[in-house]
């Protein structure tokens, strides 16, 4: 019996210890983007960029794929990528957002306690996709923001 002991405790310190390490090595991997329910990235806005906006879901006017330049907080170049982007664009140009007003427009979600308020950050900390849904059984009241291929302007 003494040799079942020892065999059992064997195998459960080995496994234990493998799931150590394993653990440990995990946790010196840097992953590119972390996802976020209701944490926050540390991210400033730089004062001039230019980002891509894949903006989708619900019944709203910001519907379309963008390449945006913004300069001390304000869009200053809004182009169409795609036709909905391009009416967008063209039409009511003020509707394009600054990656901030995303933001902005998250951090309203949560004080609002909407149904769905994520955010998935880069490894730089700026948001890369956003996600809303202020009430769950609504239809069309969602929005999904992808942004991609931001580039901090000199």
């Amino acid at each position: 019996m003494t040799a079942v002991s020892r065999s059992t405790r064997a195998v459960f310190s080995a496994s234990l210890i493998g799931g150590l390490l394993c653990a440990v090595a995990a946790c010196g991997a840097e992953t590119a983007k972390s996802t976020s329910a209701h944490g926050r990235s540390d991210w400033q806005e730089p004062s001039a960029y230019t980002y891509t906006l894949r903006s989708s879901e619900g019944e709203r006017a910001l519907i379309g794929t963008f390449r945006i330049t913004v300069r001390d907080g304000a869009v200053v170049k809004a182009v169409g990528l795609d036709d909905s982007g391009r009416r967008v664009a063209q039409d009511i140009p003020d509707a394009v957002p600054t990656m901030g007003e995303l933001l902005a427009e998250l951090e309203q979600a949560r004080r609002e306690d909407a149904d769905v308020a994520e955010a998935e950050y880069a490894a730089g900390g700026h948001p890369v996709r956003i996600s809303l849904d202020w009430e769950k059984d609504a239809i069309d009241d969602e929005a999904v923001y992808v942004i991609s291929a931001h580039q901090q302007l000199g």
